[in-house]
Parts: structure tokens; C-alpha cells; sequence
């Protein structure tokens, strides 16, 4: 199949790990800030061909896993009250709160739908007037647009029973904090190609000018990572501080101006809490003065304090790629994906899910 099968290609895949194997002789850091890097990583069995002395990191590219515990329990806050639908994708159902899930609260008898696309929550609004529909967007710039869009629809056909409470985030601000960040010492990024699709490799171009962090933009199949890991190598042993493109057939340098501008339209740029991270300036989306009729917060009057965690989990650690999920006492033991303590091991796209399915 054209597109896929030449990504592939054993042969060809078997020809970049020998070619890494020569680029450097020096210690290398390298993280992936894309939970989906981080799942293909696994399952194609990179990190077991990597030369020894580059250390593969898996940073916070998951939005479930950055997603705050007190955004859980505001949801689960929502989702008890009777005039409320709440909608949300799949992997958000079992992120523990403080005392409970979405699952949990659904098998008690709260109205929480699975949706595919935000888009489907314009259909649940229209077919139930006398409820008020909340969506939980979560999610990077990739997911960002078709929020927007929604909110747009729901005004063009009147719908005055969809609200959204938002956790959008923005990939580049968490960078520069993770870059500046001395006891990661990181020597490049392997960067996301979903998001790059929306925001462009432009947006990646201060890590070169202010930090000399060299970075590739790179697709998902096995040929897709060894050819970035290459690249990225490469430029880091000839102190190549470049931002370079090698998933060209998704991803161009101004990215999608069509979605960019959904963004910009509906969402003001503000500071925002990363689980494990902390608060960084300029890192999340909130609906505008224009769209605020759309926020859930601020239609329930729901005050919202943020806060982290649970006792004994090392989530934000591995968020920060400080430490990988063996060395988390709970994991395997009392932490799987079917009893998740830490969001990380909840989502499809965890580091710790991805350890968990694949280390062993």
C-alpha cells in the first residue's frame, strides 16, 4: 500500500539501525514529546536497537496524561449533576480522581456518552433540548480546531445547550520549560508530527535560536523514527542546531493556517497546570470574551482551584522523563491499566501503559 508498506520496509529499516550505530560516539539525550512516538517506539522495538550511548526519553506528549487531577474531579463534579450529558473520549473515563472516574460515576448512573469527535456533541445537544450537554476538550493543538469549530456550529444552529470545559494545551511552551530544565540535559527533541500538522515546524524554530536544541518532525512508522533518529543524530554530532522536516508528506513549515485560525478565533492563549510539571506561562487555550458563552465554568459558576496528584504515584516525574515507570513503586503492583492510580498508565498513549504492554 502506497504510504505504508515503503515505511515499512524491513530492509530499509535494517539499514538505518546500522547507520546509527556510526553517527556518534558521544552521550546523547533525546526526548519524544508525543505519546504516540512514544507507543510506536514500543511496539517496533526501537529502544532495543538504539545504540548504547543514546538514551531515548518519553516526555509529556499525552494530553490525559498532563491533564490536571483537579480538572478529573471538576468533571466529576459535573457529571453528578441531573440537567447534565457530560461527553468525552474514550480515554478519559478511568483517569482517577481524588475519589473516583468517569467510569465509576457512569456505573452509578451519571449520563456520560463516548464520543468520537466533538462534533458528535451538536448532535447530543439538538436531540436533547431540556439537558445541557458539557464536552471535556482535552487534548494539544491537534484537537484544539474541532473545538472551535464545534462551538461555531452550536452558534450557527442555535444550540444554546452545548458548553465546553476546556484543558487545550499548546506543545512548544512545555518544551522551552523542559529545555531549560539542567538536570534533563537534553541534546535534541524527535517532534510530534500530529501536532507539527497544525502548528508547523516554525513553531519549534526557538529551540534553535535561543536554546541550540536541535529538532526533527517525524511520522510514526518504524522507517518514519529511524529516519528522524538519523536525522536528529546527525545534527547534533555536527552541532547542527537546525529544525528539520522528515515527515514531509504531512507536515509543512506554516502547518494548517485554516485550523490555526479556528484557534485564534475562538481561544485567548493563557497559563495553564501540566500535571507533574507545573504551571507554564503561555501553555493553554480558554475560550475568548467572543465564545465565553461556550465555557462551562463560567455557565455553572463552578470555582476552579487546580492542584496534582496522588500519594505514591511518580507520574510527574515521568512526565518530566526524570524517571521511567519500573522505577515507580506502584507500577505493576498496584498500578495497571485496569486499576490505574496515575493517568499516565490510563491513556492509550501513557508512557507507563506503553511500558506496561511492551517492557517485558
Amino acid at each position: 500500500m502506497k504510504f505504508v508498506d515503503e515505511f515499512r520496509s524491513r530492509d530499509y529499516s535494517k539499514l538505518l539501525v546500522e547507520n546509527l550505530q556510526n553517527l556518534s560516539r558521544d552521550k546523547i539525550n533525546v526526548m519524544e514529546v508525543c505519546g504516540t512516538h512514544t507507543m510506536a517506539i514500543f511496539r517496533y522495538g526501537i529502544r532495543d536497537v538504539l545504540p548504547a550511548n543514546v538514551t531515548l526519553i518519553s516526555g509529556p506528549g499525552c494530553p490525559v496524561c498532563v491533564t490536571p487531577q483537579s480538572y478529573i474531579d471538576t468533571a466529576l463534579e459535573l457529571s453528578s449533576r441531573e440537567d447534565v450529558i457530560m461527553a468525552t473520549f474514550g480515554d478519559m473515563m478511568k483517569v482517577p480522581g481524588r475519589k473516583s472516574s468517569l467510569l465509576k460515576k457512569k456505573a452509578e448512573g451519571s449520563d456520560i456518552r463516548l464520543v468520537y469527535s466533538p462534533m458528535d456533541c451538536l448532535t447530543l445537544a439538538a436531540d436533547n433540548p431540556a439537558k445541557k450537554i458539557v464536552f471535556l476538550a482535552v487534548g494539544f493543538e491537534t484537537t484544539a480546531p474541532m473545538t472551535a469549530v464545534t462551538a461555531m456550529e452550536a452558534r450557527k444552529n442555535g444550540l444554546s445547550n452545548l458548553f465546553f470545559f476546556t484543558a487545550h494545551k499548546i506543545v512548544p511552551p512545555v518544551m522551552e520549560a523542559l529545555v531549560t530544565d539542567k538536570e534533563l540535559n537534553l541534546d535534541g527533541f524527535l517532534l510530534p508530527g500530529n501536532v507539527s500538522a497544525i502548528i508547523g515546524t516554525e513553531s519549534y524554530e526557538f529551540l534553535s535560536k535561543d536554546f541550540n536544541i536541535p529538532g526533527v518532525v517525524t511520522g510514526f512508522e518504524p522507517v518514519d523514527i529511524l529516519q528522524g533518529l538519523n536525522t536528529l543524530i546527525s545534527l547534533i554530532s555536527k552541532k547542527d542546531y537546525s529544525i528539520a522536516n522528515d515527515y514531509k508528506r504531512i507536515v509543512r513549515t506554516s502547518g494548517n493556517s485554516e485550523a490555526k485560525e479556528y484557534m485564534n478565533k475562538a481561544f485567548n492563549v493563557v497559563d495553564s497546570n501540566w500535571r507533574g510539571i507545573g504551571k507554564v506561562p503561555k501553555s493553554g487555550l480558554e475560550f475568548n470574551r467572543d465564545f465565553e458563552e461556550f465555557d462551562a465554568l463560567k455557565h455553572f459558576k463552578i470555582s476552579y482551584e487546580e492542584y496534582d496528584g496522588s500519594s505514591g504515584c511518580r507520574c510527574g516525574e515521568i512526565l518530566k522523563g526524570k524517571m521511567n515507570p519500573t522505577q515507580c513503586p506502584l507500577f505493576e503492583q498496584i498500578c495497571t491499566p485496569e486499576n490505574p492510580i496515575g493517568s499516565c498508565m490510563v491513556s492509550s498513549e501513557g508512557t507507563c501503559a506503553a511500558y506496561f504492554r511492551y517492557y517485558n
